[in-house]
């Protein structure tokens, strides 16, 4: 990570250069991923509000979707339009209010975590695709570790199929896929749906 110029000023104290460790996902003993509880501090790349990416159907509430990444693997993919190994991306279901203070239309994020979710690319320990995914409970302030998620489960061929680069979805970032454009590393099936009328 660049440090930040150190800026001396006369009448107060210097602000110090950022000297934070590049974030590394924390896996225990039992295989089990550390829950990256820093991640609102890293790069927000996009959010949704009540996405699904199958048959829609009622859920009788709105969520918003919001996705972090952390900062090293957003740097890198600004320079290269992919993703380097330890890339870690959080997903952060938040309830969706229409209610509230001087709100009169549309929907606003809630203080209420429904879900969060983890997305870890490291292709010594995940053989299929080189991707992780875990699923976190939101009961406690830390969540504890978790187990990858089995890779029979649906998000692991929807992202395989569908991702725009490196089984990411891309597509849904909109600060990032003009950088996939750019470099040229949207995937052979992402180009095929794009070309049939998809985003």
């Amino acid at each position: 990570m660049p440090l930040l110029c150190l800026l001396s000023i006369t009448a107060g104290p210097s602000i110090a250069a950022d000297d934070t460790p590049p974030f590394v996902p924390r896996f225990d003993k039992d295989d089990r991923l550390a829950f990256p509880d820093g991640y609102r501090e890293w790069v927000y790349v996009t959010t949704g509000l009540d996405m699904s990416y199958g048959p829609a159907r009622s859920m009788g509430h709105s969520m918003f979707d919001n996705v972090f990444v952390n900062r090293e693997a957003y740097l890198t993919f600004k320079q290269t339009g992919t993703w380097p190994e330890k890339t870690t991306f959080v997903l952060e279901v938040r309830g969706a209010a229409d209610k509230g203070s001087i709100n009169k239309n549309g929907h606003f994020q809630t203080s209420e975590v429904m879900g969060l979710e983890v997305h870890v690319k490291d292709t010594a320990r995940f053989h299929d695709d080189g991707w992780g995914f875990y699923s976190f409970a939101v009961d406690d302030a830390t969540p504890a570790p978790a187990e990858q998620l089995p890779v029979e489960q649906s998000c692991y061929s929807c992202h395989r199929e569908h991702g725009a680069v490196d089984t990411t979805f891309v597509q849904f970032y909109p600060t990032l896929t003009p950088i996939a454009a750019a470099k040229h590393t949207f995937s052979a099936a992402y180009l095929s749906e794009s070309k049939q009328g998809g985003p």
